[in-house]
């Protein structure tokens, strides 16, 4: 329990040490005007109490990664602490708050807008198209992973029934003003979240649950061959240590924070929360099963169906009662996360084809197709699809970090906190290609590594000239 108490420990440090590093970094301006109140148009630029904003943020970003993604990490070893902490830390973390100011202060637009204000016009519409499609995928999915986690609990409501409703919940929560039901309802959802895991955390420490220590490397999948550590763990492990999905959620709190000191604690704060919850899922999932190899032997037993270890776990530590309010808990998660999913499509769409949305005729008409693909998507088996989607989000979050590092070099910032990342994710990203199965899988592993070097170093290559010419350029 040493290595695990360790990063719990280094997490909550730094939100006092490293976030604050970070607000001093960016200049964080207490008197200037957020976008809430200079745009404020009573549905989405509306001004929050900083709570409301924390808890928000935490549920539109939380989803099911942190507690998926972290149990199927988990079994990989107690390397995926380490993964989770130092990711969380400098990457998660970083790339959630920097963003975030950088949406304040463009009018808490939507991240393809902002991103191309640093990257280029060409980068501004593939990030459009790339967004809308990546958040309908998300909101349909957050649609059927809690319809099955609520079917489990009450077995006479089918899953097709309990997928109308939560999508009814969608249309009517993404089409109203954000301070009606998001900004009512959420905050008990994130206390019941917040709940979930303190309950987790107590019944391991009061049961003596043993949780394995960082004492060896070695990789504890079934297939350790075709999963290595390295970069599959960086894959697996998104939510909780760094997601690209993150960056398209922020502009819905960018619009509501009342003032610029608020950012640590929204983005900051909310993402080293994520990472304690995808810590405290990894720890329990290894605990209850008695290890990693042995939780990796029963996720493969149940055709690694990260929804039946969340039960098991939930009901084993915490019992039947405590089991439903934990099971509770992870069912808000996607809930929020896959409305807001929708709303931050709609903002998307709405910012990238200029309509105001104070008008419900117009955000309906932006809805109504959104809904329609996304209910297409929960009737098709997209498994095969879904397989790509964690790449898919690294890769977001990397467009992200360089975008981030631009913007430091233009302002001629310490542009290295967001460099290193950038060029980390980038390296993590195009050696998944040469090394997964999804991808090219290729046989020779020294070659994958290298082939995945040559394109980070071009990528390098490209950027050093783009902050060259930015820091000559200057503050913009």
């Amino acid at each position: 329990m040493i290595t695990f108490l360790i990063c719990l420990a280094l997490l909550v440090g730094a939100y006092f040490t490293y976030g604050r590093y970070l607000e001093r970094l960016v200049k964080i301006d207490p008197k200037a005007e957020t976008p809430c109140h200079r745009l404020y148009d009573g549905v989405d630029y509306v001004p929050l109490p900083r709570w409301r904003t924390f808890l928000i943020q935490l549920l539109n970003i939380a989803g099911t990664g942190p507690i998926f993604g972290a149990i199927l990490g988990a079994c990989f070893g107690p390397v995926a602490f380490i993964w989770i902490t130092l990711g969380g830390i400098f990457m998660g973390a970083m790339h959630d708050f920097v963003s975030g100011v950088m949406l304040v202060r463009n009018d808490g637009l939507s991240i393809p807008e902002v991103v191309g204000r640093y990257l280029g016009g060409g980068m501004r519409q593939f990030m459009r198209l790339f967004s809308v499609l990546l958040l309908v995928l998300v909101g349909a999915v957050f649609v059927l992973s809690p319809a099955q986690l609520l079917n489990s609990l009450t077995p006479s409501v089918s899953v097709p029934v309990w997928v109308w409703i939560i999508l009814a919940y969608y249309f009517v929560a993404t089409l109203l003003p954000i301070d009606k039901i998001i900004g009512k309802i959420y905050p008990i959802f994130g206390v019941a979240l917040i709940v979930m895991v303190v309950g987790l955390v107590g019944a391991l420490i009061v049961g003596g649950w043993h949780i394995p220590e960082l004492t060896t490397l070695h990789n504890f999948q079934l297939d350790p061959k075709s999963l290595p550590i390295f970069p599959t763990l960086c894959i697996t492990i998104a939510c909780g240590a760094i997601s690209g999905f993150h960056a398209t959620q922020s502009p819905l709190m960018a619009r509501c924070v009342g003032n610029e000191r608020e950012c640590r604690s929204v983005f900051y704060g909310a993402m080293i929360s994520e990472s304690i919850i995808a810590l405290i899922w990894a720890a329990a999932a290894m605990a209850f099963f008695g290890g990693a190899g042995e939780l990796s032997e029963a996720l493969g037993a149940h055709n690694g169906s990260a929804a039946w270890a969340v039960n098991t776990v939930s009901n084993g530590l915490l019992g039947v009662v405590g089991g439903i309010l934990a099971l509770l808990g992870v069912v808000a998660a996607p809930i929020t996360s896959g409305d807001t999913a929708f709303r931050s499509a709609r903002l998307i769409i709405a910012d990238m084809l200029h309509l105001e949305q104070r008008s419900y005729l117009k955000r309906f008409y932006i809805c109504i197709p959104l809904f329609v693909v996304g209910y297409w998507i929960t009737t098709v088996n997209f498994d095969v699809v879904w397989r790509y989607f964690a790449w898919t989000n690294q890769t977001l979050a990397t467009l992200v970090l360089w975008s981030i590092a631009v913007y430091l070099m233009r302002h001629r910032w310490n542009v290295w906190v967001a460099l290193l990342p950038a060029i980390f994710m980038t390296y993590v990203c195009a050696s998944f290609l040469f090394v997964s199965e999804q991808f090219f899988g290729l046989e020779n592993r020294l070659w994958a590594y290298v082939l995945g070097g040559v394109v980070t170093l071009g990528v390098l290559l490209l950027m050093i000239f783009k902050l060259r010419r930015d820091y000559a350029k200057g503050d913009a």
